[in-house]
């Protein structure tokens, strides 16, 4: 397995290594050096010179080893003569080991270097036994401990600005989900308002403009072109409300339907057929005399509104029932059956689905439940059934 190349050095490495290696041969040509440790030749505080300078080189890609590197070069410096541009350099790389090294080097250095200046101090002490010897341990500080803890406090407050950034970036990545996530409730919102309001007059208008084509009658046609002028009219006040909506915010007063209006419902049912006589209307109202909560009222309502146009659109000629019940601190129930039969006709309006959509999607913001489909021996209704949660309210 073959390891991975450290990355080349980054400018500031080499700029570090080039300025500690021209201040190290300047201070060598001035015979500025200290007493050699050991009987060496001088000319080896160059080599410890270079080496230094070299491990400077690694000290963003591979600051642990370059410190390793760097301890050796700073002993032979000492040995030889020492140079102050090695000692600087060495406190350069303890700095970056514990700024740029891993998490175990970060906690580790500082602690090494206090245990290693405590013991410095103590075996100069031991054997040189003057005061003077306390100046070894002074030193040992200044190079280890001084750059150690300076990068300690560094890392930390980058490590603070990071996770600062990191929570800033989460922060406005949760607000533009959120953001979006309301965008899109608030457009099924407005696509299920203006089906439900717009659609009922747009269905009324294309069955009663297809009768009065195909059956020619000059009062049948009067009688549905009256019809098309009253859907029309309304249609377009409620667009006209939705598009202000939408420009400007501002929502134009409008009395919300409640379910005490849906005899007024069933009548323009009955007036959206053009041949009298193929359906009769029916309501069973069971609510209770309790009151209910907007939302709820609103939704059964609604529910109500697009059943009725999808039976005067699909269903076959008979009895259209609406029926709501409702037991002690129990769910609203409406129920809309329809005929099925041979003789149903094709769709007089064309629809795409939107209205069933709808209809489950208000069900599920109150956490209630919706059924359609065919019922009874043979399939002979087609019944919509809803039940929504009425959540009663305590008094203290």
């Amino acid at each position: 397995m073959q390891l991975p190349l450290p990355r080349r050095p980054d400018r500031d490495a080499v700029l570090v290594a080039a300025a500690g290696l021209l201040g190290g041969v300047l201070l060598y040509a001035l015979g500025l050096r200290s007493t050699p440790a050991l009987p060496l030749p001088p000319w080896l505080a160059l080599a410890a010179l270079a080496v230094m300078a070299g491990a400077e080189l690694l000290r963003r890609s591979a600051p642990l080893a370059a410190l390793a590197v760097g301890t050796c070069a700073l002993v032979l410096d000492v040995c030889s003569g020492s140079l102050i541009a090695n000692v600087g350099m060495f406190t350069d790389l303890v700095y970056a080991a514990v700024l740029y090294g891993p998490q175990a080097a970060y906690r580790f250095i500082p602690r090494a270097t206090e245990v290693l200046t405590v013991l410095g101090t103590l075996l100069a002490v031991a054997l040189i036994r003057k005061p003077d010897a306390l100046l070894v341990g002074i030193a040992l500080g200044l190079i280890t401990i001084a750059p150690a803890w300076t990068g300690v406090g560094v890392r930390v407050h980058r490590d603070a600005a990071r996770s600062a950034r990191l929570a800033a970036e989460r922060t406005a990545l949760l607000a533009e989900l959120d953001r979006r996530e309301a965008v899109g409730a608030e457009r099924a919102r407005m696509a299920r308002e203006l089906h439900d309001m717009v659609a009922g007059h747009l269905s009324a208008i294309a069955i009663h403009s297809t009768a009065a084509l195909s059956i020619g009658e000059a009062e049948t046609s009067r009688e549905a072109l009256a019809v098309i002028r009253e859907n029309s009219v309304q249609g377009l006040a409620e667009m006209r409300r939705l598009i202000t909506l939408l420009r400007t915010g501002e929502d134009v007063p409008a009395a919300t339907p409640t379910l005490d209006g849906l005899d007024t419902l069933l009548e323009q049912a009955r007036g959206a057929v053009p041949d009298e006589g193929r359906f009769r209307f029916v309501l069973h109202d069971g609510r209770g005399p309790g009151p209910l909560p907007a939302p709820v009222e609103l939704a059964a309502y609604r529910i109500v509104q697009e059943s009725l146009t999808n039976a005067v659109k699909h269903a076959a000629p008979g009895e259209v029932t609406v029926r709501l019940s409702r037991t002690a601190d129990g769910p609203l129930t409406v129920s809309v059956t329809s005929p099925l039969g041979d003789d149903r006709p094709a769709p007089r309006a064309p629809g795409s689905g939107a209205g069933l959509v709808g209809m489950r999607e208000r069900v599920a913001l109150l956490g209630g439940r919706l059924e359609t489909g065919p019922q009874g021996d043979g399939a002979a209704y087609w019944e919509i059934r809803a039940e929504l949660p009425v959540e009663s309210e305590e008094k203290p």
